[in-house]
């Protein structure tokens, strides 16, 4: 008997292969119909015989291609139209529907196979080869649905060949919008820092362009052996590039980048060359060769490459090739670059030619540019492995932009100053964007400007709600004024663990701990240590760590000495008698002691972040911080050198007018005494963070037995700090806590826009 069925496929089902594998599956089921992409998906018509359809809808769902994510498939009933064959039709682009954005996906077997095909004339060492299977998606993408004259390789026109492959439905390159070869495709070009190209006498002898990318990859790889800084223009932005095994060759770019310490992302050739330097376990393995490759904070296994990549950490950050460009980039005595973000310090990624050649001439030796544009800027994504599950810390490149199924209406949500995202919302969907970066320059803010009224543009969002910070001195105040609609302030500490909730699908009451750097409190203070009794909509503070001064506000935390003086002088020690503080001597430390005693320009703060940058400076850190929570980083890697302590500092706990404080007193008593008596001060380090877990730990009992909840989320940038995410998370389970942490969403600031959205849905 026949059927006729309507099909909707709601989901990532755009620029993954999606129609062709649908006609296949047609094919192979002898049914008739068609097929098309729609703003909101993928429409399928489908006539044929009950068995074939019934196994044509199982294997949509159940066997769909790797790159898709089907959220959900409508079927319902139609009228035979005896469709004569099944064919896949024009894009309908009048419908106001959602369609889910691809990432960018790395470059898949059949693609590497293709570029190392010697008979392969058209793709062989081919910079931009790609198909169905992988290649740029959502950095290109300038509007929906996802079609090639809606991508930045509309200026490239096909040749026959690409032409047949495009139109063919059993090809892997059918309708892949990027596909192209060595004779239509976008070309590379060599320039110095000046912006002279480099010449090769193949571009005058051999039209080919694989011949003119080989000379110019085999020029690239001989100056990156000689010791030059090659700025590459990559996926989503350019890189710096060196000889990642070239001590001086990576001084000079830490030296020209303005890059004093910081670790430096590595490219390893392959999962061998990992393997070499680095442990891995079956989940990071499984990472780094996936779709995604990104950024993999790894252990090192050795010490046998310049130390001046991670110097003191004990981990490094690598990725293996994700374009086929960076394939071509490496051979057998070129196997480890340094491939850092092609910026000045805090700037977002650069990602325009002629940006690039003005910006980096002083940084760069040679620039290795390309003609296809890249329409979004997007960073590398960093992860991590932590108690065996993928932690994203960085969501950029193959993951942004985020896809959350929630009906919350159209809102807008702002983010954060700092690791800012945007999140925005349509009918059924979320989206969170990609990493944007640091507010408080004008650069990465005209990043957001475009990266917001591009999706803005992409998904027709008329606002209903603007959600946004509620610091009185936020960045986004300013911007609020572009929207004409309710807009509701929140609070940096509860769009946390309300992010942490939302990504555990937990709607009801929690314990939440926000522990990180700083945000604006409901008392005008700067909170980091929060102990909250919240659900999506109100939140109490039940607890914190005593309020701190913070002499200088800001400036205390790039110069954390200040922290351990503001420490140091709440138990009256007036003279920096010790020799093991002999460092803190050599600072101006009178003047701050003055600064504190007069309550002069000394904010308020319960940070977590400002109390691990205080005990750093008092075991050492006396530099001024180059990075964000570099001195943190830092008293974590002296903590890992002797992990089996299981000792700590004995705390009290105070609880005035219903809310636990944490008197620290005692501790820093306990850890100046330490240092007298010549304690280690990797063992300091670890009896301290033994003592942050015990503190921490001991109020989520006491909370539990006051308001009978189970239930702790964890948020905030401290819960990077492996130690204390993995021991009090093992400490709470064993104490039969539910304990929620974050996985796809960064446990940093890059998720309070999620969480300012969820909230601001919840009010108004």
């Amino acid at each position: 008997m026949m059927e006729s069925k309507y099909v909707i496929v709601n989901g990532v089902v755009q620029g993954v292969g999606f129609r062709p594998f649908v006609y296949k599956l047609a094919l192979e089921n002898n049914l008739k119909g068609n097929v098309k992409n729609a703003p909101s998906g993928v429409y399928i018509n489908i006539e044929g015989n009950k068995k074939a359809i019934n196994n044509f809808l199982y294997n949509i769902k159940d066997n769909s291609p790797k790159l898709s994510k089907i959220e959900e498939v409508f079927v319902q009933d139609k009228k035979l139209r005896n469709y004569k064959n099944f064919e896949i039709i024009n894009s309908d682009i009048k419908e106001d529907g959602i369609t889910l954005l691809s990432p960018d996906i790395a470059i898949c077997k059949d693609c590497i196979d293709d570029i190392n095909n010697k008979s392969d004339k058209r793709r062989y060492k081919y910079a931009f080869t790609n198909c169905t299977n992988c290649g740029p998606r959502f950095s290109i993408i300038k509007s929906m649905p996802y079609d090639r004259n809606k991508t930045s390789m509309e200026h490239f026109d096909m040749c026959d060949k690409c032409k047949n492959e495009y139109k063919n439905p059993l090809d892997r390159r059918f309708h892949a919008q990027p596909t192209c070869c060595s004779d239509c495709g976008p070309s590379l070009s060599l320039l110095d820092k000046y912006g002279k190209e480099v010449i090769f006498k193949e571009k005058v002898e051999n039209k080919a362009e694989n011949i003119q990318t080989e000379s110019i990859i085999e020029k690239v790889k001989e100056l990156l052996k000689e010791g030059k800084i090659i700025a590459i223009k990559g996926l989503g932005g350019f890189h710096l590039a060196c000889d990642g095994k070239n001590y001086k060759a990576i001084q000079t770019l830490r030296n020209r980048k303005n890059r004093k310490s910081k670790p430096l992302a590595l490219m390893m050739k392959d999962i061998d060359i990992v393997n070499k330097y680095c442990k891995i376990n079956n989940k990071e393995r499984e990472i780094l060769l996936g779709t995604k490759k990104p950024i993999l904070i790894l252990n090192k296994k050795n010490n046998n490459l310049p130390n001046n990549i991670s110097y003191k950490n004990t981990t490094l950050g690598v990725m293996i090739p994700y374009t086929p460009l960076h394939i071509l980039l490496f051979d057998n005595d070129l196997d480890i670059l340094v491939m850092t973000s092609a910026n000045i310090s805090g700037l977002p990624i650069i990602y325009e030619n002629k940006q690039a050649l003005d910006s980096l001439k002083n940084i760069a030796d040679y620039f290795l540019i390309h003609n296809r544009d890249i329409y979004i800027p997007v960073d590398d994504s960093v992860v991590k492995v932590v108690l065996n599950e993928e932690r994203v810390i960085r969501n950029a490149r193959g993951y942004a932009p985020m896809n959350f199924k929630k009906d919350v209406g159209s809102i807008i949500a702002l983010g954060s100053e700092l690791k800012n995202t945007f999140s925005i919302s349509k009918k059924s969907y979320i989206f969170m964007s990609q990493y944007i970066g640091n507010m408080s320059f004008i650069e990465t803010l005209n990043n957001y400007k475009l990266s917001i009224n591009h999706l803005m543009d992409i998904y027709n969002i008329n606002p209903q709600k603007i959600v946004y910070d509620n610091h009185p001195n936020s960045w986004d105040k300013n911007y609020l004024g572009k929207f004409n609609c309710e807009k509701i302030g929140v609070y940096h500490h509860h769009a946390h663990v309300a992010s942490c909730m939302f990504e555990n699908n937990v709607e009801d009451k929690v314990i939440g701990l926000a522990f990180d750097g700083v945000g604006y409190g409901e008392d005008g203070n700067l909170w980091g240590s929060e102990f909250f009794i919240c659900d999506y909509k109100n939140f109490i503070r039940v607890g914190h760590v005593e309020y701190m001064k913070m002499p200088g506000g800001d400036n205390a935390t790039k110069e954390p000495w200040k922290m351990a003086i503001s420490l140091i002088s709440k138990l009256q020690y007036e003279k920096l008698e010790s020799n093991n503080l002999k460092y803190l001597k050599d600072k101006d430390y009178k003047f701050i002691l003055t600064m504190l005693k007069a309550n002069i320009n000394c904010p308020l703060t319960s940070s977590m972040g400002r109390l691990f940058d205080g005990v750093s400076a008092i075991l050492g850190f006396k530099d001024k911080v180059t990075f964000e929570g570099e001195a943190c980083i830092e008293l974590e890697n002296l903590a890992k050198e002797n992990l089996y302590i299981k000792d700590y500092y004995y705390f009290e706990i105070d609880y005035i007018d219903k809310v636990f404080i944490i008197n620290i007193n005692s501790i820093i008593k306990e850890i100046l005494k330490d240092l007298k008596r010549n304690v280690s001060k990797s063992i300091i380090a670890m009896k301290f963070h033994n003592t942050v877990i015990k503190f921490s730990l001991q109020i989520c009992k006491n909370l539990r037995s006051l308001y009978n909840i189970n239930k702790v989320a964890l948020s905030g940038g401290v819960f990077q700090n492996d130690i204390i995410l993995i021991n009090l998370y093992n400490e709470l389970k064993y104490e039969k806590f539910e304990v929620l942490t974050h996985k796809l969403l960064p446990c940093n600031d890059s998720s309070i826009s999620i969480g300012q959205l969820i909230i601001g849905s919840n009010r108004g």
